[in-house]
């Protein structure tokens, strides 16, 4: 059987390329597809392609039903083919087949039906009475930006496409799509359903290539409105940058450091299945993780015995494989920088309680496989608390007052996510306002659903994704005013400059 091999799209054509890209398997090294390699060329042209599109205007002036009719259609096809595209997504990076099904593909359908409906009934353009002395209405409009960048991660490709170029497509932009060199499949089978259902050309473009050329230039392009980014926060401290010439908006979800507190009346029998999940769920390999959890000195051994003992049985496997629990980073790279935290916090005074290393049984040999890890004896002043891991590494960090406890949390210049876990009601939720952090979990973690809205305080990012507002993010205000005072003398400029004689 040959290799599939994937083009880029730009303005309702499928382009290939000289360079190609092969997207190999993370668990096997085998080989999956090759992929059509793009450049400042193809971004330029896939630019060009959706600013005529945005022109010409017939998305933009195709009703904001039949838009949402289009973006549904779309999603019952993905949905027909969850199975089949879980088991891809798998393939292409190594998250576990059953969260590929769940959230990957599952809850990106849904966000899809979701939003789709609430444009439907969006209000793009509202009246108002006339306001103050002068009799006027004014009249509300949310307007389409234009064409919009946008670039996605790896880790958890369909979710963080489906949160921009959903809503910017309803809202009737255009858009260009660079998905990340190592996960692009994905985004070319969306893009395969969008041709399908019927999208003019030139609406929706995706060109995979590297971030530091196609990347870069989408966010630097002059005819780009709006670059809607996931990712890393100095990538994304680099594209705010790069916006500033254009003055184009832009919406950012980058780094994360989750603060998981344990209270000390907590249900540890929920609590640290919960704790493992909210850490270690994809491989470990989530923005929105967490990370450190932060354990009350008086149940410290308890709770680290119970940790250790539950990763103990966790299965380290292949991905595709329904009773894997943990499957193998995205590139051998990431699988080595993992471990050098490891290292790096045990040379700062932590212990390593379990795992640490990549297996060295002979199945793991072509995968880039690190244990579920728990360090120990951590302080949040350690890299391994203030710095990104991205893999199945839970730090534990002791505390002896709840003051003390969301000290520590608040103190980190992230704040995307964070987590409590108590008997008290009351309590969690006083500590859960207190934290500093876009989503807040009690007595759960990774609890994503369309109706609400993803992103994260400080260096987490800006803006939000998905939730009510998210048409929002991809509209311009206008206010139209329209004079109804029927004589010259209630006019505004007669106010100021006096009727004439």
């Amino acid at each position: 059987m040959s290799t599939p091999h994937y083009t880029l799209h730009i303005n309702g054509e499928w382009v290939d390329t000289a360079d190609k890209y092969e997207i190999r398997s993370p668990a096997t090294g085998e080989l999956v597809a090759t992929v059509a390699k793009g450049g400042v060329a193809e971004i330029d042209a896939a630019v060009a392609a959706a600013k005529a599109a945005h022109i010409e205007g017939t998305w933009r002036n195709t009703p904001p039903a039949e838009r949402a009719a289009l973006v549904n259609t779309v999603a019952e096809r993905m949905g027909a083919r969850l199975e089949e595209l879980a088991a891809l997504q798998t393939r292409e990076n190594g998250a576990t087949i059953r969260i590929t099904g769940a959230l990957h593909i599952g809850l990106s359908v849904a966000q899809m039906q979701y939003i789709a409906a609430q444009a439907a009934e969006y209000e793009f353009e509202k009246s108002g009475p006339a306001i103050g002395p002068v009799p006027a209405e004014g009249i509300l409009r949310r307007e389409p930006l234009g064409v919009v960048g946008a670039i996605v991660p790896w880790n958890i490709p369909m979710l963080t496409i489906v949160w921009k170029v959903a809503p910017a497509l309803l809202a009737g932009n255009t858009v260009v799509l660079k998905p990340d060199e190592h996960a692009p499949l994905i985004a070319l089978e969306l893009m395969k359903e969008f041709e399908a259902a019927g999208l003019p050309k030139g609406v929706l473009n995706v060109v995979v290539g590297d971030g530091e050329d196609a990347g870069a230039r989408l966010s630097a392009h002059p005819d780009v409105r709006k670059v809607a980014f996931t990712g890393s926060t100095s990538v994304g401290q680099s594209i705010l940058a790069a916006s500033a010439d254009s003055v184009k908006q832009v919406t950012l979800e980058l780094g994360g450091k989750g603060p998981n507190i344990i209270l000390e009346d907590a249900d540890l029998s929920v609590a640290i299945d919960g704790a493992i999940y909210a850490c270690m769920a994809n491989n470990g390999q989530a923005c929105e993780a967490g990370t450190r959890l932060l354990v009350p000195a008086s149940r410290r051994d308890e709770i680290v015995d119970r940790l250790v003992a539950r990763v103990n049985t966790m299965k380290l496997g292949d991905p595709i494989d329904l009773a894997t629990d943990i499957g193998p980073l995205i590139t051998a790279d990431q699988r080595d920088r993992v471990l050098a935290h490891i290292r790096a916090a045990e040379a700062e005074g932590a212990k390593v309680a379990t795992g640490g290393a990549a297996p060295s049984a002979p199945e793991f040999a072509n995968g880039n496989y690190v244990e579920p890890t728990v360090v120990v004896d951590v302080t949040n002043d350690m890299k391994i608390a203030r710095q990104e891991v991205f893999g199945p590494v839970l730090s534990v960090i002791t505390y002896d007052s709840v003051e003390e406890a969301i000290a520590i949390a608040n103190d980190t210049e992230y704040g995307l996510s964070a987590g409590v876990w108590g008997s008290n009601e009351e309590q969690t939720l006083d500590v859960a306002r207190r934290l500093e952090a876009g989503m807040v979990f009690v007595n759960d973690w990774h609890v994503l659903h369309p109706a609400y809205p993803f992103g994260g305080y400080k260096q987490s990012g800006l803006g939000r994704e998905g939730g009510p507002d998210a048409l929002d993010e991809y509209t311009e205000q206008k206010y139209i005013s329209v004079d109804r005072s029927g004589g010259v003398e209630n006019k505004a400029y007669a106010i100021v400059l006096g009727t004439p004689a």
